[in-house]
Protein backbone atom coordinates (compact mmCIF):
# COMPACT_ATOMS: atom_id res chain seq x y z
CA UNK A 1 0.00 0.00 0.00
CA UNK A 2 1.56 3.29 -1.10
CA UNK A 3 1.86 6.35 1.10
CA UNK A 4 -0.43 8.22 -1.28
CA UNK A 5 -3.35 5.92 -0.69
CA UNK A 6 -2.96 5.14 2.98
CA UNK A 7 -2.03 6.64 6.29
CA UNK A 8 -0.26 4.85 9.12
CA UNK A 9 -1.63 5.82 12.52
CA UNK A 10 0.05 4.77 15.76
CA UNK A 11 -1.94 4.66 18.97
CA UNK A 12 -0.24 3.21 22.07
CA UNK A 13 0.35 -0.46 21.20
CA UNK A 14 -1.80 -0.48 18.06
CA UNK A 15 -0.98 0.14 14.43
CA UNK A 16 -3.75 0.86 11.97
CA UNK A 17 -3.76 1.09 8.20
CA UNK A 18 -6.47 3.49 7.09
CA UNK A 19 -7.36 4.25 3.52
CA UNK A 20 -7.60 7.96 2.85
CA UNK A 21 -11.05 9.11 1.82
CA UNK A 22 -11.72 9.55 -1.85
CA UNK A 23 -11.67 13.21 -3.03
CA UNK A 24 -14.92 12.59 -4.85
CA UNK A 25 -16.59 12.16 -1.46
CA UNK A 26 -14.32 14.42 0.59
CA UNK A 27 -13.48 17.59 -1.31
CA UNK A 28 -11.51 19.09 1.58
CA UNK A 29 -8.53 16.89 0.73
CA UNK A 30 -7.64 18.05 -2.80
CA UNK A 31 -4.07 16.81 -2.49
CA UNK A 32 -5.19 13.20 -2.18
CA UNK A 33 -5.01 11.39 -5.52
CA UNK A 34 -8.18 9.70 -6.71
CA UNK A 35 -8.87 6.15 -5.71
CA UNK A 36 -9.35 3.96 -8.74
CA UNK A 37 -12.86 2.58 -9.27
CA UNK A 38 -11.58 -0.94 -8.78
CA UNK A 39 -10.29 -0.13 -5.30
CA UNK A 40 -12.65 -1.18 -2.52
CA UNK A 41 -14.17 1.64 -0.50
CA UNK A 42 -12.99 0.90 3.00
CA UNK A 43 -12.62 3.25 5.91
CA UNK A 44 -12.74 0.79 8.78
CA UNK A 45 -9.97 0.47 11.34
CA UNK A 46 -8.11 -2.82 11.27
CA UNK A 47 -6.44 -3.84 14.50
CA UNK A 48 -2.91 -5.18 13.99
CA UNK A 49 -2.12 -5.87 17.61
CA UNK A 50 -3.30 -5.21 21.09
CA UNK A 51 -3.54 -6.23 24.68
CA UNK A 52 -3.26 -9.90 25.61
CA UNK A 53 -6.41 -11.84 24.96
CA UNK A 54 -8.15 -13.70 27.78
CA UNK A 55 -8.15 -17.46 27.93
CA UNK A 56 -10.22 -19.20 25.30
CA UNK A 57 -13.91 -19.61 25.94
CA UNK A 58 -14.97 -22.98 27.36
CA UNK A 59 -17.24 -25.13 25.24
CA UNK A 60 -20.60 -24.37 26.80
CA UNK A 61 -22.53 -26.44 24.24
CA UNK A 62 -25.35 -24.00 23.68
CA UNK A 63 -28.63 -25.50 22.55
CA UNK A 64 -30.25 -23.08 20.10
CA UNK A 65 -28.48 -23.84 16.82
CA UNK A 66 -28.50 -27.61 17.36
CA UNK A 67 -32.19 -27.57 18.32
CA UNK A 68 -33.08 -25.66 15.16
CA UNK A 69 -31.01 -27.94 12.96
CA UNK A 70 -32.72 -30.98 14.48
CA UNK A 71 -35.96 -29.64 12.99
CA UNK A 72 -34.43 -29.24 9.53
CA UNK A 73 -33.56 -25.54 9.69
CA UNK A 74 -30.20 -24.55 8.22
CA UNK A 75 -28.20 -22.55 10.79
CA UNK A 76 -24.93 -22.22 8.88
CA UNK A 77 -25.24 -18.44 8.50
CA UNK A 78 -26.25 -18.05 12.15
CA UNK A 79 -23.29 -20.14 13.28
CA UNK A 80 -20.88 -18.11 11.16
CA UNK A 81 -22.25 -14.84 12.59
CA UNK A 82 -21.90 -16.21 16.13
CA UNK A 83 -18.33 -17.29 15.40
CA UNK A 84 -17.52 -13.77 14.16
CA UNK A 85 -19.13 -12.25 17.25
CA UNK A 86 -16.98 -14.44 19.52
CA UNK A 87 -13.84 -13.53 17.56
CA UNK A 88 -14.51 -9.88 18.39
CA UNK A 89 -15.32 -10.20 22.09
CA UNK A 90 -12.31 -12.45 22.63
CA UNK A 91 -10.22 -9.30 22.16
CA UNK A 92 -11.76 -7.73 25.26
CA UNK A 93 -9.28 -7.41 28.09
CA UNK A 94 -10.36 -6.21 31.53
CA UNK A 95 -9.08 -2.73 30.67
CA UNK A 96 -10.79 -2.75 27.29
CA UNK A 97 -14.14 -3.62 28.87
CA UNK A 98 -14.01 -0.48 31.02
CA UNK A 99 -12.83 1.79 28.20
CA UNK A 100 -15.15 4.51 26.90
CA UNK A 101 -16.68 3.83 23.50
CA UNK A 102 -15.24 7.15 22.29
CA UNK A 103 -11.66 5.90 22.59
CA UNK A 104 -9.97 3.98 19.78
CA UNK A 105 -10.11 0.30 20.55
CA UNK A 106 -9.21 -3.12 19.25
CA UNK A 107 -12.83 -4.32 19.20
CA UNK A 108 -14.86 -2.95 16.30
CA UNK A 109 -18.19 -2.24 17.99
CA UNK A 110 -19.98 -1.42 14.75
CA UNK A 111 -18.96 -4.72 13.21
CA UNK A 112 -19.73 -6.64 16.42
CA UNK A 113 -23.21 -5.15 16.58
CA UNK A 114 -23.84 -6.14 12.97
CA UNK A 115 -22.76 -9.72 13.72
CA UNK A 116 -25.45 -9.79 16.41
CA UNK A 117 -28.00 -8.57 13.88
CA UNK A 118 -26.75 -11.03 11.24
CA UNK A 119 -27.30 -14.03 13.50
CA UNK A 120 -30.80 -12.96 14.50
CA UNK A 121 -31.70 -12.16 10.89
CA UNK A 122 -30.66 -15.66 9.87
CA UNK A 123 -32.66 -17.23 12.70
CA UNK A 124 -35.93 -15.51 11.85
CA UNK A 125 -35.72 -15.16 8.06
CA UNK A 126 -34.16 -18.55 7.16
CA UNK A 127 -32.62 -16.67 4.23
CA UNK A 128 -30.26 -18.50 1.89
CA UNK A 129 -27.89 -15.50 1.98
CA UNK A 130 -26.36 -13.87 5.06
CA UNK A 131 -26.92 -10.28 6.12
CA UNK A 132 -24.46 -8.10 4.13
CA UNK A 133 -22.38 -6.88 7.06
CA UNK A 134 -19.77 -5.12 4.92
CA UNK A 135 -22.44 -3.17 3.03
CA UNK A 136 -23.90 -1.83 6.28
CA UNK A 137 -20.42 -1.01 7.57
CA UNK A 138 -19.90 1.08 4.45
CA UNK A 139 -23.21 2.81 5.12
CA UNK A 140 -22.01 3.57 8.65
CA UNK A 141 -18.77 5.00 7.28
CA UNK A 142 -20.71 7.12 4.80
CA UNK A 143 -22.20 9.03 7.73
CA UNK A 144 -18.69 10.23 8.62
CA UNK A 145 -17.93 11.04 4.99
CA UNK A 146 -21.18 12.95 4.71
CA UNK A 147 -20.14 15.18 7.58
CA UNK A 148 -16.70 15.72 6.07
CA UNK A 149 -18.19 16.88 2.76
CA UNK A 150 -19.96 19.74 4.59
CA UNK A 151 -17.10 20.49 6.95
CA UNK A 152 -15.85 24.10 6.92
CA UNK A 153 -13.74 26.48 8.97
CA UNK A 154 -16.75 27.75 10.92
CA UNK A 155 -17.03 24.33 12.52
CA UNK A 156 -13.50 24.74 13.86
CA UNK A 157 -14.09 28.12 15.49
CA UNK A 158 -14.67 26.38 18.82
CA UNK A 159 -15.04 22.90 20.21
CA UNK A 160 -18.69 23.58 21.00
CA UNK A 161 -19.38 24.62 17.40
CA UNK A 162 -17.66 21.51 16.11
CA UNK A 163 -19.73 19.16 18.28
CA UNK A 164 -22.92 21.12 17.60
CA UNK A 165 -22.38 20.87 13.84
CA UNK A 166 -21.85 17.12 14.17
CA UNK A 167 -25.03 16.80 16.22
CA UNK A 168 -27.02 18.72 13.59
CA UNK A 169 -25.56 16.51 10.88
CA UNK A 170 -26.74 13.34 12.63
CA UNK A 171 -30.10 14.40 14.07
CA UNK A 172 -31.22 17.11 11.62
CA UNK A 173 -29.60 16.62 8.22
CA UNK A 174 -29.57 12.80 8.36
CA UNK A 175 -32.80 12.65 10.35
CA UNK A 176 -31.85 10.10 12.99
CA UNK A 177 -34.29 10.02 15.88
CA UNK A 178 -34.71 8.05 19.06
CA UNK A 179 -37.35 5.40 19.30
CA UNK A 180 -39.06 5.15 22.67
CA UNK A 181 -40.44 1.68 21.98
CA UNK A 182 -38.06 -0.85 23.51
CA UNK A 183 -40.15 -3.82 22.48
CA UNK A 184 -41.43 -5.76 19.49
CA UNK A 185 -43.71 -2.92 18.41
CA UNK A 186 -40.62 -1.36 16.78
CA UNK A 187 -37.94 -4.07 16.58
CA UNK A 188 -35.91 -2.17 13.98
CA UNK A 189 -34.81 0.18 16.77
CA UNK A 190 -32.73 -2.61 18.33
CA UNK A 191 -30.64 -3.80 15.34
CA UNK A 192 -27.91 -1.63 13.84
CA UNK A 193 -28.65 -2.48 10.21
CA UNK A 194 -32.32 -1.53 10.69
CA UNK A 195 -31.40 1.69 12.48
CA UNK A 196 -29.13 2.67 9.58
CA UNK A 197 -31.99 1.92 7.19
CA UNK A 198 -34.94 3.48 9.03
CA UNK A 199 -32.91 6.14 10.95
CA UNK A 200 -34.82 5.42 14.13
CA UNK A 201 -33.12 3.63 16.98
CA UNK A 202 -32.69 3.07 20.67
CA UNK A 203 -30.42 5.28 22.76
CA UNK A 204 -27.67 2.67 22.75
CA UNK A 205 -27.75 2.36 18.95
CA UNK A 206 -27.59 6.13 18.48
CA UNK A 207 -24.69 6.24 20.95
CA UNK A 208 -22.87 3.60 18.93
CA UNK A 209 -23.38 5.48 15.65
CA UNK A 210 -22.28 8.74 17.27
CA UNK A 211 -19.11 7.14 18.65
CA UNK A 212 -18.24 5.55 15.30
CA UNK A 213 -18.43 8.93 13.57
CA UNK A 214 -16.24 10.51 16.25
CA UNK A 215 -13.72 7.70 15.95
CA UNK A 216 -13.36 8.17 12.20
CA UNK A 217 -13.08 11.96 12.50
CA UNK A 218 -10.31 11.53 15.05
CA UNK A 219 -8.42 9.14 12.78
CA UNK A 220 -8.69 11.62 9.91
CA UNK A 221 -7.27 14.40 12.09
CA UNK A 222 -10.45 16.49 12.28
CA UNK A 223 -10.96 15.84 15.98
CA UNK A 224 -8.00 16.77 18.17
CA UNK A 225 -9.54 16.91 21.66
CA UNK A 226 -11.04 14.37 24.05
CA UNK A 227 -14.78 13.78 23.69
CA UNK A 228 -17.30 11.77 25.67
CA UNK A 229 -20.85 10.81 24.77
CA UNK A 230 -23.58 11.59 27.27
CA UNK A 231 -25.83 8.52 27.37
CA UNK A 232 -29.37 9.50 28.45
CA UNK A 233 -31.18 7.36 31.00
CA UNK A 234 -34.52 9.08 30.44
CA UNK A 235 -36.92 7.74 27.79
CA UNK A 236 -36.64 10.67 25.36
CA UNK A 237 -33.13 12.18 25.52
CA UNK A 238 -30.63 11.92 22.67
CA UNK A 239 -26.99 10.84 23.07
CA UNK A 240 -24.79 13.93 22.73
CA UNK A 241 -21.04 14.46 22.49
CA UNK A 242 -19.35 16.91 24.83
CA UNK A 243 -15.85 18.18 25.57
CA UNK A 244 -14.33 15.87 28.15
CA UNK A 245 -12.41 18.73 29.77
CA UNK A 246 -15.74 20.26 30.76
CA UNK A 247 -17.16 17.08 32.24
CA UNK A 248 -18.60 17.06 35.74
CA UNK A 249 -18.76 14.35 38.36
CA UNK A 250 -22.48 14.02 37.68
CA UNK A 251 -21.65 12.96 34.09
CA UNK A 252 -19.93 9.76 35.23
CA UNK A 253 -23.08 7.55 35.30
CA UNK A 254 -23.80 8.63 31.72
CA UNK A 255 -20.47 7.48 30.23
CA UNK A 256 -20.90 4.34 28.14
CA UNK A 257 -18.07 1.79 28.24
CA UNK A 258 -17.47 -1.00 25.73
CA UNK A 259 -18.82 -3.63 28.13
CA UNK A 260 -21.86 -1.55 29.01
CA UNK A 261 -22.71 -0.93 25.36
CA UNK A 262 -22.60 -4.60 24.39
CA UNK A 263 -24.60 -5.55 27.48
CA UNK A 264 -27.20 -2.90 26.74
CA UNK A 265 -27.61 -4.05 23.13
CA UNK A 266 -28.09 -7.68 24.13
CA UNK A 267 -30.30 -6.98 27.15
CA UNK A 268 -32.56 -4.78 25.03
CA UNK A 269 -33.00 -7.73 22.67
CA UNK A 270 -33.54 -10.14 25.54
CA UNK A 271 -36.16 -7.89 27.16
CA UNK A 272 -37.97 -7.22 23.88
CA UNK A 273 -38.23 -10.85 22.77
CA UNK A 274 -38.68 -12.61 26.11
CA UNK A 275 -41.58 -15.05 25.55
CA UNK A 276 -43.28 -14.19 28.85
CA UNK A 277 -43.97 -10.48 28.57
CA UNK A 278 -46.72 -10.15 31.17
CA UNK A 279 -46.38 -10.52 34.92
CA UNK A 280 -46.45 -8.66 38.22
CA UNK A 281 -42.69 -8.98 38.74
CA UNK A 282 -40.11 -6.98 36.80
CA UNK A 283 -37.81 -10.02 36.76
CA UNK A 284 -37.89 -11.86 33.43
CA UNK A 285 -36.88 -15.03 35.23
CA UNK A 286 -39.82 -14.82 37.64
CA UNK A 287 -42.27 -14.39 34.77
CA UNK A 288 -40.97 -17.55 33.11
CA UNK A 289 -40.79 -19.37 36.47
CA UNK A 290 -44.38 -18.35 37.17
CA UNK A 291 -45.45 -19.92 33.87
CA UNK A 292 -43.67 -23.10 34.99
CA UNK A 293 -45.46 -23.03 38.38
CA UNK A 294 -42.22 -22.59 40.31
CA UNK A 295 -43.39 -19.62 42.41
CA UNK A 296 -45.44 -19.38 45.58
CA UNK A 297 -47.67 -16.32 45.32
CA UNK A 298 -47.61 -13.82 48.13
CA UNK A 299 -48.14 -10.14 48.83
CA UNK A 300 -47.30 -7.86 45.91
CA UNK A 301 -46.39 -10.72 43.59
CA UNK A 302 -49.93 -12.00 43.27
CA UNK A 303 -50.89 -11.76 39.61
CA UNK A 304 -53.99 -9.95 38.43
CA UNK A 305 -56.60 -11.78 36.39
CA UNK A 306 -55.28 -10.20 33.18
CA UNK A 307 -51.70 -11.18 33.97
CA UNK A 308 -52.71 -14.75 34.79
CA UNK A 309 -54.60 -14.99 31.51
CA UNK A 310 -51.60 -13.62 29.60
CA UNK A 311 -49.25 -16.12 31.24
CA UNK A 312 -51.58 -19.02 30.47
CA UNK A 313 -51.93 -17.83 26.88
CA UNK A 314 -48.14 -17.68 26.50
CA UNK A 315 -47.78 -21.20 27.88
CA UNK A 316 -50.55 -22.47 25.62
CA UNK A 317 -48.82 -21.01 22.56
CA UNK A 318 -45.69 -22.93 23.50
CA UNK A 319 -47.69 -26.13 23.95
CA UNK A 320 -49.21 -25.64 20.49
CA UNK A 321 -45.77 -25.28 18.94
CA UNK A 322 -45.90 -21.53 18.25
CA UNK A 323 -42.48 -20.01 18.88
CA UNK A 324 -43.36 -16.40 18.18
CA UNK A 325 -46.39 -14.14 18.03
CA UNK A 326 -47.09 -10.44 17.93
CA UNK A 327 -46.25 -8.65 21.21
CA UNK A 328 -45.48 -11.95 22.96
CA UNK A 329 -41.81 -12.48 22.29
CA UNK A 330 -39.69 -14.76 20.16
CA UNK A 331 -38.02 -17.74 21.83
CA UNK A 332 -35.25 -17.94 19.22
CA UNK A 333 -34.11 -14.34 19.66
CA UNK A 334 -34.44 -14.54 23.45
CA UNK A 335 -32.27 -17.66 23.52
CA UNK A 336 -29.66 -16.15 21.19
CA UNK A 337 -29.46 -12.99 23.34
CA UNK A 338 -28.98 -15.11 26.48
CA UNK A 339 -26.26 -17.20 24.85
CA UNK A 340 -24.31 -14.12 23.75
CA UNK A 341 -24.65 -12.51 27.19
CA UNK A 342 -23.19 -15.67 28.72
CA UNK A 343 -20.29 -15.51 26.25
CA UNK A 344 -19.77 -11.87 27.20
CA UNK A 345 -19.25 -12.99 30.82
CA UNK A 346 -21.47 -10.38 32.38
CA UNK A 347 -23.68 -11.74 35.14
CA UNK A 348 -24.10 -15.38 36.29
CA UNK A 349 -27.85 -14.76 36.32
CA UNK A 350 -27.77 -14.94 32.53
CA UNK A 351 -27.18 -18.70 32.89
CA UNK A 352 -30.18 -18.93 35.18
CA UNK A 353 -32.40 -17.03 32.75
CA UNK A 354 -31.14 -19.16 29.87
CA UNK A 355 -31.93 -22.36 31.75
CA UNK A 356 -35.57 -21.42 32.39
CA UNK A 357 -36.04 -20.89 28.64
CA UNK A 358 -34.44 -24.26 27.94
CA UNK A 359 -36.86 -25.82 30.42
CA UNK A 360 -39.81 -24.37 28.51
CA UNK A 361 -38.28 -25.79 25.32
CA UNK A 362 -38.24 -29.26 26.85
CA UNK A 363 -34.43 -29.33 26.82
CA UNK A 364 -34.20 -30.54 30.40
CA UNK A 365 -30.64 -31.86 30.46
CA UNK A 366 -29.20 -28.59 29.18
CA UNK A 367 -31.44 -26.62 31.53
CA UNK A 368 -30.10 -28.49 34.55
CA UNK A 369 -26.51 -28.09 33.37
CA UNK A 370 -26.76 -24.31 33.16
CA UNK A 371 -28.64 -24.07 36.45
CA UNK A 372 -25.81 -25.93 38.15
CA UNK A 373 -23.24 -23.68 36.46
CA UNK A 374 -25.16 -20.69 37.78
CA UNK A 375 -25.15 -22.09 41.31
CA UNK A 376 -21.44 -22.90 41.14
CA UNK A 377 -20.56 -19.39 39.98
CA UNK A 378 -22.86 -17.84 42.57
CA UNK A 379 -21.33 -19.85 45.42
CA UNK A 380 -17.78 -19.06 44.28
CA UNK A 381 -18.47 -15.32 44.37
CA UNK A 382 -18.89 -15.46 48.18
CA UNK A 383 -21.64 -12.85 48.27
CA UNK A 384 -23.61 -12.13 51.41
CA UNK A 385 -27.13 -13.60 51.50
CA UNK A 386 -29.58 -11.21 49.89
CA UNK A 387 -32.40 -9.63 51.87
CA UNK A 388 -34.20 -8.50 48.72
CA UNK A 389 -37.58 -10.27 48.49
CA UNK A 390 -37.34 -10.53 44.69
CA UNK A 391 -33.90 -12.18 44.86
CA UNK A 392 -35.14 -14.59 47.52
CA UNK A 393 -38.14 -15.46 45.38
CA UNK A 394 -35.84 -16.08 42.42
CA UNK A 395 -33.60 -18.40 44.43
CA UNK A 396 -36.60 -20.35 45.71
CA UNK A 397 -37.75 -20.80 42.12
CA UNK A 398 -34.25 -22.01 41.12
CA UNK A 399 -34.30 -24.66 43.86
CA UNK A 400 -37.76 -25.87 42.84
CA UNK A 401 -36.74 -26.03 39.20
CA UNK A 402 -33.64 -28.09 40.03
CA UNK A 403 -35.73 -30.53 42.06
CA UNK A 404 -38.19 -30.86 39.19
CA UNK A 405 -35.45 -31.42 36.61
CA UNK A 406 -33.85 -34.10 38.78
CA UNK A 407 -37.22 -35.85 39.08
CA UNK A 408 -37.66 -35.72 35.30
CA UNK A 409 -34.24 -37.32 34.89
CA UNK A 410 -35.15 -40.08 37.35
CA UNK A 411 -38.49 -40.85 35.69
CA UNK A 412 -37.62 -40.55 32.01
CA UNK A 413 -33.88 -40.13 31.72
CA UNK A 414 -32.74 -37.47 29.30
CA UNK A 415 -34.35 -39.06 26.27
CA UNK A 416 -36.70 -36.52 24.80
CA UNK A 417 -40.24 -38.00 24.80
CA UNK A 418 -42.29 -37.77 21.62
CA UNK A 419 -44.88 -35.48 23.17
CA UNK A 420 -42.45 -32.73 24.22
CA UNK A 421 -43.26 -29.55 22.32
CA UNK A 422 -40.78 -28.36 19.73
CA UNK A 423 -41.89 -24.88 18.81
CA UNK A 424 -38.41 -23.77 17.76
CA UNK A 425 -38.82 -25.37 14.38
CA UNK A 426 -42.54 -24.85 13.90
CA UNK A 427 -43.17 -22.12 11.35
CA UNK A 428 -46.90 -21.86 11.98
CA UNK A 429 -48.40 -18.59 13.16
CA UNK A 430 -51.41 -18.30 15.47
CA UNK A 431 -53.30 -16.18 12.93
Amino acid sequence: MSSASSVLVASSSFLYWIRKPSPFKFSKFPSTPPVTPSSPKCYRVVCRGGSPQPASFPDLSFALHDALESTGIDTSHAREARKSFVSQIKKLSDIERETSICINRCVDLGRTSLFIAAEDDSLISHSSVPLPVDAFLERLDDLSMGYCSHYNSACRSSRENFLESLEKHLYVKKGFRRSTANNQAEPQALDLHSVLTHRSGSAVMLSLIHSEILKMLRLWGLLDFDVEIFFPHDPHGLPRAYDKQKSKESDQPHIMTVQMLLEEILRNLKDAFWPFQRGAADSLFLRAANAANCIDKFNGFEDSGYQLASTKAAQRRLDWGVWTSVHFGDMRRALSACERLILLRTDPKEMRDYSILLYHCGLYEQALKFLKLYQDMKSSSAQNPSTDPVSNLEEDAVKKLIVRLNLIAMEEGWTRPWYVRNYLGNNSEPW
